[in-house]
């Protein structure tokens, strides 16, 4: 599946990449908050979300003070 229609940023995510961005979109993921709301094992089990990703959203969640459901 092509990730040329998927935006390089969505809500109020970091930018994490088209793949991990249109895998957060299909599971109707758009914001921190609802990152927030998951467990770090299951945005990893989604196709397209890497280890590199889920490190870039940990940092943001700290930013504001958030952390992975775990």
């Amino acid at each position: 599946m092509s990730t040329r229609h998927v935006p390089a940023q969505i809500g109020d995510l970091p930018p994490i990449g088209r793949p991990a961005n249109s895998a957060l979109l299909a599971a109707g993921i758009t914001t921190l908050a609802q990152v927030a709301a998951e467990r770090r094992r299951d945005l990893l089990a989604l196709h397209g979300v890497g280890p590199k990703a889920v490190g870039i959203l940990a940092a943001a969640l700290a930013e504001r003070g958030l952390a992975f459901a775990d």
